[in-house]
């Protein structure tokens, strides 16, 4: 398999295969990172061109302290697809996000929906409970202050290195997976992207909240490429009765698996078969 590295400017990109383009987008948390997306990875690339961009902050992108926003990865998202079609023709490239990367991605396809093609969202953040999240464009939910208190000298990269315990790591995943059974090779990664110098600026931007959109409804609702979204039954994230505002919309498919919110690493071949068939259309 055809594997490598592409650098926009702080940005890295792994790259492997050969084919179509698709590009693929891991969730935002204490320990995220390109290896979040590796079952599928390895298996789009025997027939696409696979991009998967460490996020900034997370993997071989720069982890640097600044101030990081739903904006910042948005923009990453454009940059990213940019790249791509510079290399591949100006189609639009499909996509397949998880978790909060689906926001991310909305926003991006909602924006400049010419350049986006077929969405794949796993496991879709802003969805829980009933409410109509559409705030205003652009707000998040960040709580006030928070942040500053997380991100203090005395404490935020102490808290950061709690969290990121080995044994805390796999209690995560475990509410993740809804189960004991977690995926060993992703726990162990996860683990060692956390011991990277700079860990803990980004993720600390994820506990104040600062990274959710309170517009996420209407990003959804704004998007007009076909969309496939999935989830588990196990777990921590299995409300999606907000699904109830999307529901009856000719573009929204929706797939529910048996287990944790990351189906790929469950049902590999399954679920590659169904992305497959999607991004076929």
């Amino acid at each position: 398999m055809n594997r490598r590295d592409l650098r926009l400017d702080d940005l890295h990109v792994h790259v492997a295969g050969n084919g179509p383009p698709v590009l693929l987008v891991h969730s935002i948390n204490a320990a995220a990172g390109a290896h979040e997306m590796r079952p599928l990875t390895d298996r789009l690339a025997h027939r696409h061109t696979v991009y998967v961009p460490d996020l900034p902050g997370f993997g071989g992108s720069a982890r640097r302290d600044i101030v990081y926003t739903p904006r910042l990865y948005t923009d990453t998202l454009h940059a990213v697809n940019a790249a791509i079609r510079q290399a591949h023709g100006p189609s639009p490239v499909p996509a397949l996000a998880l978790s909060l990367g689906c926001e991310f991605l909305a926003r991006a396809a909602v924006e400049r929906p010419d350049e986006w093609g077929p969405l794949a969202l796993v496991s879709p953040t802003g969805l829980m409970g009933t409410a109509a999240r559409r705030g205003p464009p652009g707000a998040t939910r960040a709580v006030p202050g928070l942040h500053a208190v997380l991100a203090a000298r005395w404490w935020g990269p102490a808290l950061f290195r709690q969290l990121t315990k080995p044994s805390v790591v796999r209690y995560f995943l475990r509410r993740t997976w809804g189960g004991e059974g977690v995926n060993e090779t992703l726990w162990a990664d996860a683990v060692k992207a956390a011991q990277a110098p700079g860990a803990h600026h980004a993720p600390l931007y994820f506990l104040s909240a600062g990274l959710f959109s309170a517009d996420v409804l209407a990003l959804y609702e704004g998007l007009k490429s076909p969309v496939w979204a999935s989830h588990g039954t196990r777990g921590d994230f299995t409300d999606y009765r907000g699904r109830v505002h999307l529901e009856g919309r000719p573009n929204w498919a929706w797939t529910v698996y048996e287990g944790g919110a990351m189906p790929y690493f469950e049902h590999p071949d399954a679920f590659v078969s169904a992305l497959e068939a999607f991004l076929a259309r």
